[in-house]
């Protein structure tokens, strides 16, 4: 990814343009131009072909692009995925198994990485859990994003990292449910219908109002950018949180799991 990158940098130099230059003729954020060279953010190919005919590169990127080894592409779309939840406007979060990266404290965040296989050493567990957590700068924004989260019964139940890290989750969700923009919904048990059934994912709507999607398997992660897909994973979402509790009856069910101390 550093090495396209450094490729992209050089042949928008050749052609006497800058990052913010490049970036408004394709509609981008310069911030994206800038990540893309800095190796922080993978060049996607469709983008790498409209570069390769503007800069003149007789098709270097593209090819570059279509090479790129699988053990950079795997973390690549998770890196992208962070760049672009930073920037979101909007993000539509189902989970089934865990809570929701943006909701975890830290001390949750701990016994998740702690029961990761093969274990993690105590330095990457520190840095995963740095880096989960400030995530959640996106709440701080000075305008944040609209996020609506839809969670299963069962992660409020499990008691990950024992009783006293789940009591302390109950009571950070209430908290939440109180934060402007955030609406909190669980997907109750013994449900006979359920339309999440394939497993979770992430809708987000960027400040260009562009649509995407984002799921995590057991081995990698992808972005999903074809409007068809995220137009079907769209209305998966929307009968999700029709069957799940309202946030009213959310916060109410928060109310008995705390008081079942």
């Amino acid at each position: 990814m550093r090495l396209v990158g450094r490729q992209l940098a050089r042949f928008r130099e050749a052609a006497g343009l800058t990052q913010r230059e490049l970036a408004t003729e394709f509609n981008l954020a310069e911030e994206t131009v800038a990540s893309i060279e800095q190796g922080r953010r993978p060049l996607k190919p469709d983008l790498a072909q409209r570069f390769d005919d503007r800069l003149d590169t007789k098709g270097a990127l593209s090819v570059a692009v279509e090479h790129m080894p699988e053990v950079d592409l795997i973390p690549a779309w998770a890196e992208e995925y962070m760049d672009l939840e930073r920037e979101a406007i909007a993000l539509s979060w189902y989970e089934n198994q865990v809570l929701p990266g943006l909701l975890q404290t830290e001390r949750y965040a701990r016994a998740v990485f702690r029961t990761d296989v093969p274990a993690l050493s105590e330095n990457e567990v520190e840095r995963l859990i740095a880096a989960r957590l400030a995530r959640q700068g996106v709440f701080r924004r000075p305008a944040p994003p609209t996020i609506s989260f839809v969670v299963s019964e069962a992660v409020l139940i499990d008691r990950l990292g024992g009783d006293s890290v789940r009591q302390e989750v109950l009571q950070h969700l209430h908290t939440c449910t109180e934060l402007p923009g955030i609406t909190i919904q669980v997907m109750p048990l013994g449900r006979e219908s359920h339309a999440g059934l394939s497993g979770p994912f992430i809708l987000l709507e960027t400040p260009d109002h562009q649509h995407l999607a984002y799921a995590e398997g057991q081995r990698g992660s992808q972005m999903i950018s074809s409007p068809d897909e995220v137009s079907i994973l769209a209305r998966k979402y929307a009968m999700l949180r029709t069957q799940a509790l309202n946030a009213e009856e959310t916060k109410g069910l928060l109310d008995r799991l705390l008081g079942d101390r």
